[in-house]
Formats: C-alpha cells, sequence, structure tokens
C-alpha cells in the first residue's frame, strides 16, 4: 500500500494525495477498514449518470467511499495545514460528515470546490486547495498586466 517504504500508514481523517500528472493530483481522506479494506472518502464525478464539464464544473459529482487501490496505487500522506489549523476530531465530526455527504449530488469545481478543497472541509472545517493557490500566483500577474493594458 502507498509509495512503498516513504508512506506512512494512514491513520483514519488523514488526507491522502494521488498525483495525477505533472501538475495536479486527486484528494481524499482515509476513511478506515471496511472487512479488511482500507478505504478512501473522495469528491468525484467518476461515475455521475449526467456530468457536463465545462469551464473546469461538473454539475454532478459526490462524495464517494471507494477502496484505497481503486483511487490510487500511489498516494502520500498529505495533513498540509496542520501546522495552521487543528484538524478537527475524526470521530465524532470528521466521519459523521463523510457519513452525511455521501451519495449528495455536489458541484464539482476545479477552482473553488475540488477533491482537495474537500479534503480540508472535512479534515479542518475549512476549504483549501494550495495545488489551485499555486495556479493562481502565476496566471493572476498575467491577467493583471492584460487588464491594466486593456486586452483582457
Amino acid at each position: 500500500m502507498g509509495l512503498g517504504s516513504s508512506c506512512p500508514k494512514p491513520f483514519p481523517g488523514d488526507i491522502l494525495e494521488f498525483p495525477r500528472n505533472k501538475y495536479f493530483s486527486h484528494f481524499g481522506v482515509y476513511y478506515g477498514e471496511r472487512d479488511g479494506v482500507p478505504y478512501v472518502a473522495h469528491l468525484t464525478c467518476r461515475d455521475a449518470e449526467n456530468k457536463l464539464l465545462l469551464f473546469g464544473r461538473a454539475l454532478k459529482s459526490e462524495v464517494k467511499l471507494d477502496p484505497l487501490d481503486l483511487v490510487g496505487k500511489k498516494y502520500k500522506v498529505r495533513n498540509m495545514l496542520d501546522d495552521v489549523h487543528p484538524p478537527r476530531d475524526y470521530y465524532s465530526v470528521v466521519k459523521p460528515a463523510i457519513d452525511d455527504m455521501l451519495g449528495r449530488d455536489v458541484t464539482f469545481d476545479i477552482l473553488f470546490h475540488n477533491s482537495e478543497h474537500q479534503a480540508t472541509l472535512f479534515r479542518y472545517g475549512i476549504k483549501k486547495s494550495i495545488q489551485i493557490e499555486k495556479v493562481y500566483v502565476r496566471i493572476v500577474p498575467t491577467w493583471k498586466e492584460l487588464f491594466e493594458k486593456k486586452k483582457l
């Protein structure tokens, strides 16, 4: 399980990062085991009957509980905000929040509500996407310059 010996065994409530390509990763929250199978709760539009990807949005997405190996064979534990935001208690807050969200329709938005936003919302109670913030750092100065030159 994981990225070999460099990846510690996750604990319920840990945020897991599944690298997808050079720029983006998929995120979920480790849910624990059911009948010896490790599970991850994550925001996905993978099996949605009616999904419409339009400008980075999928109008029908949902939080799903899937076996860890189905979500990805390689992952890292990424509790990236623990130093600035205390994680919420898994059993009294995070797990009930996950259970409540399972199967509900959620609008996926690459900029404002992606899998990383959902994972940090579960663990910390705040929506944050560090990978999108890195994109903003690169594109906002370009947009500002174009806007000032009245080309945008």
